[in-house]
């Protein structure tokens, strides 16, 4: 067993739900959809997030989002993520069809993208509490367990975790996480570990860490520094979901191209076909990352045109990449 789950793996309760462990995969758009949360929960994530979804959006009822809020009995408990900016959109939102099935609604506080922050969104709610106050307040009248995903602030002169996770747990958050970069730092940068430090001082619900963790050992630094409740991973969780194993002192049965070929058929069966090209190119060509010599087999990838075309590329990848890896 590693590190992290000889010294930080525990249970982790959100409101009256107990998770089998403290190590969730982030809500990361055009990504974690039914069939990718399927596969990390297996390997040892206690919990996954659907893809953002603007609550206002819920309203036109389309394809797009059927897609993004499709689950079934095989996920539990669930989660979604809400975007938005308006406390009563959000409160008829979780009361809506599409939010029944989910145990927990976590609400977007975090996203850095300019769009959403001229909107009102995402971290642009940090800047306005009591709004911000007002939407837990009305996420939690739906009766769902709610969390909150945020970062320190908007900036480095601009912080305000501490204020803010209060106002946060005040107002009936079940759990707060914080992306460790304000958002100016966007995507990179080390984290600001203190800042989570500082949240989790000031409040009693759990507090999860998310940023920057691309190993195991990362993990452990990450909950070293701040002591955090748990970590959650995003990019590199769907990078490699290998890792979820790890941090969970899982032993994973099957190889990355066995876990694509089971994906294959996961995403065959609840989806269409230009959502399972679309999904599996994506996932394929992270899991290509790092891998010696895939580069060549790229823009075969990207060409295919049928699920069954894809199944032979992929089997090619990873079955020529590592041969010439044995060989090397």
């Amino acid at each position: 067993m590693g590190e992290f789950f000889e010294k930080h793996f525990k249970l982790l309760k959100i409101g009256n739900i107990t998770l089998s462990g403290n190590v969730l995969m982030a809500p990361l758009a055009g990504c974690t959809c039914f069939p990718f949360r399927l596969m990390a929960r297996r390997l040892g994530a206690s919990l996954a997030f659907t893809e953002m979804t603007s609550a206002d959006g819920l309203k036109y009822s389309d394809e797009a989002t059927r897609k993004l809020l499709f689950t079934n009995e095989l996920e539990t408990p669930k989660a979604v993520q809400l975007l938005g900016s308006e406390p009563n959109i959000f409160e008829h939102a979780c009361k809506s069809g599409y939010i029944e099935p989910f145990d927990i609604v976590d609400i977007n506080m975090g996203c850095p993208v300019p769009n959403v922050i001229k909107s009102g969104e995402g971290c642009a709610l940090m800047s306005k509490p009591e709004t911000a106050a007002r939407i837990i307040e009305g996420c939690k009248r739906s009766g769902k367990i709610v969390t909150v995903k945020c970062r320190p602030g908007m900036s480095d002169n601009d912080i305000a975790i501490v204020e803010f996770a209060k106002i946060c747990e005040n107002a009936g958050a079940d759990m707060i996480t914080v992306h460790g970069r304000t958002r100016n730092m966007m995507y990179s940068g080390e984290p600001l570990y203190d800042c989570i430090t500082e949240a989790k001082s000031a409040v009693s619900i759990p507090v999860i860490a998310n940023g920057g963790i691309y190993s195991e050992n990362d993990a452990v630094e990450m909950m070293r520094r701040t002591g955090a409740d748990g970590v959650m991973l995003a990019r590199y969780g769907f990078e490699d979901p290998l890792i979820f194993s790890e941090l969970s002192g899982k032993t994973p049965a099957q190889s990355k191209h066995e876990l694509l070929t089971e994906q294959i058929e996961i995403t065959q069966k609840y989806f269409d076909e230009l959502f399972l090209l679309t999904y599996i190119k994506k996932l394929t060509s992270y899991f290509m990352k790092k891998r010696h010599g895939t580069k060549q087999y790229k823009q075969e990838l990207y060409r295919c045109g049928s699920a069954e075309e894809l199944r032979r590329i992929i089997d090619k990848i990873f079955t020529e990449c590592s041969e010439r890896e044995e060989r090397a």
